[in-house]
C-alpha cells in the first residue's frame, strides 16, 4: 500500500533554510578585474580542448568522408548502381577508399566535386548535376542578422554555407562578429584585427581621406593626417585576408575579439570626415578587389547588435535572412529589429539625399533582392499555432521552412561542428535523415530565392545587351 505524503511532510523548496555560514563557505573570494582574465584563460583552454577533438595530427580541422549511399542520395542525383558502373568504366575518376576489404567506398568532398563535374559533362542533360549559376552576374552577398542573441544566427549562416558548398557553389564566409563563433566552426585561426575585415574598412576610409586631402590641398588647407594604421591598411586586399578551411570550396575571412574596436574607431573616422560613406565600405572593397567574381555566394555573419559592422554587412547584402524562434518575445524583438533597420537606413538616405538634391545628383536608395525571416529551433508540438500566427502577419517575409531541433543538431553543436560534418554512422540512420531534413528544407527555401534572383538578373543582362545592339 502506497502511503500518501501529507502536505506538512512534503520537502520544502530548496530556497528555504539556507544556512548563511554554509553559503559563505561556498562563496569564495571576491572577483577583481584580474579574475576576468583567469576566467577567460580557463574558457580558452576549454575551447581549445573541445575544438582540438576535431583536429588532425597537424592541428587542423578535417572534413569527414562521404559514402556512396550519401553521395547518390544527397549530392549527385544518380542511382547507386549507375554511380558504381561509371566509376568502373572510368578508372581515371576518383575511386574512393574502403575501410575494409570489399567494404563501402568513401570519398573526400573534393573528389565528390570532381565526380559531379564528370557527370555534368557526360551525364544526362535532364538532370541538375551542377547548381544553377548564370554567367555575367556577380556573386550574391547574404547577411544573416538579428540583434537578439540565441536565435540561431551563426548556426543558420554556417549550415547554409555548408549546404551551398555541398551543392557545388564556391562560398566565402566573412565573420563580422567579434565573438568569432563562425570562425571557430570553420577552424579559423585569427591572430589579431589585421586578419579580420578591419583593414578593409580602414582602407576604404583611408582612400576617402586621400581624396579629401587632395581637395584640401588645392584649396590651400592643411590635409588631415593619415596615420600608420591607415597607411598600412592601404596595402591590404581582401584576398590577403582569405583563409582556406577544411571545406575545399568554403573560404573564410575570420574574426576575433579585437574586431570589436572597429565599433569605436569607425565613428571617430566619421567625425573627422563627415563625407565618408561608411555604410559603403564593405560593398566597395569587395567589388574593387574582385571578390564577387571569385565566388558564387558570400555569407556575412553579423554581430547581435545594430552597430557599424552590422550596418556594413546589411548595406552590402543582396539577401537578408533574419533568424528567430517561434516565441512571443523573439517575434516582438524581431519586429523592433526591423523597425530599427527602417529608422537607420531611412535616416542615412534622408541625410545623403538632402545634399544629392541640392547638387542635382542621383539620390541614395538602399535595396535588397529579398528579405526573409526564418524560424529556428522549432518545436512543432508546442509552437505550431504561434508559428502560424507569425506567418499570417508576416506573409511572404517569413520563410515557410521551419528549422526543427533534433538530436543530430544538438550533438553537432556540442562538437563545434555543423550537422553536415556529422558522420551518419554515429547515429541511427533514420535519426540522421530526420536531422538533415530540417536544414535541407531551409537550404531549399534559400536556394529558391537565390535562383529566382539570379534568373531576374540574367534576364536583365540579356535585355540590356539586346538594347545595346
Amino acid at each position: 500500500m502506497v502511503r500518501k505524503v501529507k502536505e506538512d511532510e512534503a520537502p520544502l523548496p530548496p530556497y528555504f533554510n539556507i544556512s548563511p555560514d554554509a553559503a559563505l563557505a561556498e562563496l569564495g573570494e571576491a572577483t577583481t578585474t584580474e579574475g576576468f582574465a583567469r576566467i577567460a584563460e580557463a574558457c580558452a583552454k576549454g575551447r581549445d580542448d573541445l575544438v582540438g577533438r576535431g583536429l588532425n595530427a597537424e592541428g587542423r580541422k578535417t572534413l569527414r568522408l562521404f559514402s556512396t549511399w550519401e553521395i547518390t542520395r544527397y549530392l549527385i542525383p544518380v542511382a547507386a548502381a549507375h554511380f558504381r558502373r561509371v566509376l568502373r568504366d572510368n578508372p581515371a575518376l576518383p575511386q574512393g577508399a574502403s575501410e575494409t576489404e570489399g567494404g563501402a567506398k568513401w570519398f573526400t568532398l573534393d573528389e565528390v566535386l570532381r565526380l559531379r563535374a564528370h557527370f555534368a559533362a557526360e551525364g544526362s542533360k535532364a538532370k541538375e548535376y551542377k547548381p544553377y549559376r548564370p554567367k555575367d552576374v556577380p556573386a550574391k552577398i547574404v547577411a544573416v542578422a538579428n540583434f537578439k542573441g540565441g536565435v540561431g544566427k551563426t548556426s543558420t549562416a554556417a549550415h547554409l554555407a555548408m549546404s551551398a558548398a555541398l551543392d557545388g557553389y564556391r562560398v566565402l564566409v566573412i565573420d563580422l562578429d567579434s565573438q568569432g563563433s563562425m570562425t571557430s566552426i570553420f577552424g579559423g585561426k585569427v591572430a589579431d584585427e589585421w586578419e579580420t575585415s578591419f583593414p578593409l574598412l580602414a582602407r576604404h576610409y583611408a582612400r576617402h581621406l586621400r581624396a579629401t586631402n587632395q581637395g584640401r590641398i588645392e584649396r590651400g588647407e592643411a590635409p588631415i593626417p593619415i596615420d600608420d594604421t591607415l597607411s598600412d591598411a592601404l596595402k591590404v586586399r581582401a584576398q590577403d585576408l582569405v583563409k582556406k578551411t577544411h571545406w575545399p570550396n568554403i573560404d573564410l575571412i575570420g574574426a576575433q575579439l579585437n574586431l570589436y574596436w572597429a565599433e569605436f574607431q569607425i565613428p571617430v573616422w566619421r567625425m573627422a570626415a563627415r563625407g565618408w560613406k561608411l555604410w559603403d565600405a564593405l560593398t566597395d572593397v569587395l567589388a574593387e578587389d574582385g571578390v564577387l567574381d571569385e565566388y558564387d555566394i558570400v555569407f556575412l555573419d553579423t554581430p547581435p547588435a545594430l552597430g557599424y559592422l552590422t550596418i556594413n554587412g546589411l548595406a552590402a547584402a543582396d539577401i537578408l535572412l533574419v533568424p528567430l524562434g517561434a516565441s512571443f518575445l523573439e517575434f516582438d524583438s524581431t519586429g523592433r529589429f526591423f523597425d530599427m533597420l527602417h529608422s537607420t537606413f531611412s535616416s542615412i538616405e534622408e541625410g545623403e539625399n538632402i545634399a544629392a538634391r541640392a547638387l542635382g545628383r542621383e539620390e541614395l536608395s538602399f535595396e535588397w533582392d529579398a528579405v526573409r525571416a526564418v524560424v529556428t529551433r522549432f518545436d512543432g508540438s508546442q509552437q505550431a499555432e504561434l508559428a502560424g500566427l507569425m506567418q499570417a502577419y508576416l506573409g511572404r517575409t517569413l520563410s515557410p521552412s521551419r528549422q526543427g531541433f533534433t538530436a543530430l543538431i544538438g550533438q553537432a553543436g556540442e562538437q563545434v561542428a555543423g550537422i553536415y560534418e556529422a558522420d551518419y554512422r554515429d547515429f541511427n540512420r533514420d535519426t540522421y535523415i530526420r536531422g538533415r531534413e530540417t536544414f535541407d528544407a531551409t537550404y531549399a527555401a534559400f536556394k529558391r530565392l537565390l535562383v529566382g534572383i539570379w534568373r531576374r538578373d540574367e534576364l536583365d543582362v540579356s535585355r540590356a545587351k539586346r538594347e545595346e545592339m
